[in-house]
């Protein structure tokens, strides 16, 4: 089993930064592609940014320029710099990892979620 624990949300002010983390522990023999989701009330959960093992990242067109994604293999943690954030960024953020275990099965594994909230 694999456990993906986020943390960094908060409240932040129109403009302001955060940073969210997201730590994957268990049975793990690699984790291939890790990202962030997001889902703001009444909406569908969407991506916001996703970062493969090797290869070039991507973002939402409406993140693009100022949310970063970087992984660190080492910690098999996934973060998200979030600067200039804006009220339409409130939502609840998932980190979501595909992960082969020794058995080199994989499976998708969800983050519980974080809450950022954005005050104009």
């Amino acid at each position: 089993q694999v456990q993906l624990v986020e943390s960094g949300g908060g409240l932040v002010q129109a403009g302001g930064s955060l940073t969210l983390s997201c730590a994957a522990s268990g049975s793990i023999f690699s984790i291939n592609a890790m990202g962030w989701y997001r889902q703001a009330p009444g909406k569908e959960r969407e991506l916001v940014a996703r970062i493969p093992s090797g290869g070039i990242t991507n973002y939402a067109d409406s993140v693009k320029g100022r949310f970063t994604i970087s992984r660190d293999n080492a910690k098999n943690t996934v973060y998200l710099q979030m600067n200039s954030l804006r009220p339409e960024d409130t939502a609840v953020y998932y980190c979501n990892a595909l992960v082969t275990n020794y058995y080199h099965t994989s499976f998708r594994y969800w983050g519980q979620g974080t809450q950022v909230t954005v005050s104009s």
